[in-house]
């Protein structure tokens, strides 16, 4: 009862005080009602460009808010009671009591109680919500979700700011972002909450906006020169769980004497230029050169086609990444071509020098087995780790390695070779780059994004249901062959010293393995291929207490989302990925990215 009438209560405050915030992603709407700039009217359809939770989240925390983020200024009377929640099923549960508010371009659904536990919910926008004009919905927006066990969700974080703490030389015309760990209310995010001093007392003015999980500041007029700024922010901002961050986030910075002037690049990450075989449920990713203004990151600037057809989607930004997530997988062996356009600015203002547009292809026939799990920009690492990376005798690796949020003091054995650029370090064990969050912008943005989207693989991995065998051989593969497959173990799985576990499918085939206790892969054990079938598509979700044990000489193949350790003892060879959300040990190991 308190939570709803606290909820009540925060509904209406943020209602009276719209007008003097200014949230969400926000666009020029100056010309988009009624009569628009050239005299025509506004016959265009808005459209729900984001929502919290994404399409098909799995495992999300059970007290949430759920908010739709929309293409243009919409009528609030009309969009408050077009937003629902229910249980899916058919037919779809009672509409969830609760209150809707409107504030920006961002309606937020606040639940009266806690969602339930394991539970698939549909959220809906109906054609009654409409613009300014007049126009509606073309259809309605629903998306689905699913809830984790209701463990409690813990406090938020500031995960990324720019300028970074203890900036020097910063662009005195420029922006303040702090980029969260997870989705933030938006009525918690304003200039109460977040704010800039000149020094230690000197407010500065400026307006305070709210798009994906990155909080703006754009002064008012530009800062002063080779002058000391602390921004803050404050315990007052709340995730959509409701839960503040623990603490005050505080961070200095020091202007230089130039203004930022320097177009922005952008270039592919995932998939990159020219890409074959992609699979049919990838998102396509790319990341810039330095810090842009969110709201000029959306589905006008970041658009994905067939050649056909724009193909319809959500697009967010994270640090320095922007992601496009379709609405529904791609067609196979189709070519799309991904751009972002010159109308996405940095925080200074400074447009694309050009048009950034890039190719790929999607896999030419159907695979057998479940669809694959998408590593999104974790795809780009051989090893990534949260807790570091370590390696004794001849160890070499093909392809990137990487750790977040420990720092590269946590990459040992490697003797790294700092680059010029300081934005990576080489190795003669490691034939591509060494990634740390203590390196130079833009490798912290890379790396935490590659980081959540190593944990966003691993939930989806986790959370995939109606396997096709459960306690498959009890979890002992030894001497077995295996079809593509969802297979499911409440215990360990081990392929027993000396033998050897074969899968046997297509190149496009996909295997998941979903493990709540530990892999063991013993000595001289292998874990082979056949008929065509590759690393990339073979998944291991392992949960275990322990984690991963490749032992002396094992051969193993695939990509490991290990929630636990990864160690890999004395001349074992991988083909494949060691995603851990911990630490990967290394003895004289050959690990080669697929």
């Amino acid at each position: 009862m308190k939570r709803s009438i606290a909820r009540y209560v925060y509904a209406l405050v943020v209602l009276m005080f719209t007008g003097f915030f200014i949230l969400g992603c926000g666009e020029d709407n100056s010309t988009g009602h009624g009569e628009g700039g050239d005299g025509t009217s506004d016959s265009i359809s808005p459209t729900v460009t984001r929502s919290y939770p994404v399409p098909d989240a799995p495992g999300v925390p059970v007290g949430i808010s759920l908010t739709a983020t929309f293409s243009e200024e919409m009528d609030s009377m009309l969009v408050i009671p077009s937003f629902t929640v229910q249980k899916s099923g058919l037919p779809l549960g009672p509409e969830l009591p609760g209150q809707v508010t409107y504030t920006g371009l961002i309606a937020t659904f606040n639940p009266d109680n806690d969602l339930d536990a394991n539970t698939e919910y549909t959220a809906t926008i109906t054609t009654d919500a409409k613009d300014l004009a007049g126009n509606a919905l073309a259809s309605n927006r629903v998306w689905t979700f699913s809830t984790d066990e209701g463990l409690v969700d813990g406090n938020p974080t500031v995960i990324l700011t720019d300028p970074a703490d203890l900036g020097e030389e910063v662009a005195f015309n420029r922006a303040v972002t702090a980029t969260f760990s997870e989705a933030m209310h938006p009525g918690t995010v304003n200039d109460v909450t977040f704010t800039l001093h000149n020094g230690a007392s000197l407010h500065v003015p400026g307006l305070v906006t709210y798009a994906g999980s990155i909080a703006t500041l754009t002064p008012t007029s530009d800062l002063d020169i080779n002058t000391e700024y602390t921004a803050t922010i404050s315990t007052g901002a709340e995730a959509l769980t409701g839960n503040a961050l623990a603490s005050d986030y505080v961070w200095t910075f020091t202007t230089g004497a130039t203004s930022d002037v320097t177009a922005p690049t952008v270039a592919p990450n995932s998939p990159l230029d020219l890409a074959v075989d992609v699979a049919l449920n990838k998102s396509v990713s790319a990341i810039f050169s330095e810090s842009m203004e969110p709201a000029t990151i959306d589905d006008l600037t970041f658009t994905l086609d067939d050649g056909v057809a724009v193909v319809p989607g959500v697009v967010t930004y994270v640090g320095m990444i922007a992601t496009f997530n379709p609405d529904n997988d791609l067609a196979a062996g189709t070519d799309y071509t991904a751009t972002m356009t010159t109308d996405a600015t940095d925080l200074a203002g400074n447009p694309l020098a050009s048009d950034e547009v890039w190719t790929f292809t999607t896999i030419t026939e159907l695979a057998q087995g479940p669809l694959p799990v998408d590593l999104g920009s974790a795809e780009d690492f051989a090893i990534l780790s949260k807790s570091g990376i370590s390696t004794t005798g001849t160890t070499f690796i093909t392809g990137n390695i990487g750790v977040n949020p420990i720092t590269s003091t946590a990459i040992t054995g490697f003797g790294l070779i700092l680059d010029s650029s300081n934005t990576f370090a080489t190795s003669t064990l490691v034939s591509g780059r060494v990634y740390a969050p203590d390196y130079a912008v833009p490798t912290p943005a890379k790396t935490v994004t590659a980081i959540n989207d190593l944990h966003t693989a691993y939930v989806d991995a986790a959370g995939r249901t109606s396997p096709d065998a459960t306690e498959l051989y009890a979890g002992d593969l030894s001497g077995q062959t295996i079809a593509p497959g969802l297979y499911k173990w409440s215990t360990g799985v081990l392929v027993a010293s000396g033998t050897t576990v074969t899968l046997s499918g297509g190149a496009n085939d996909v295997w998941i393995f979903q493990l709540a206790g530990d892999l063991t892969v013993g000595t001289n054990a292998i874990v082979a291929l056949d008929g065509g079938a590759q690393a990339k598509n073979i998944f291991w979700q392992v949960g275990g207490g322990t984690g991963v044990t490749l032992e002396t000489d094992a051969q193993f193949k695939g990509i490991v989302l290990a929630a636990k350790a990864i160690e890999i003892k004395d001349r074992a060879a991988v083909i494949g990925r060691m995603l851990a959300e911990t630490q990967v040990t290394l003895i004289a190991n050959a690990i080669t990215q697929p």
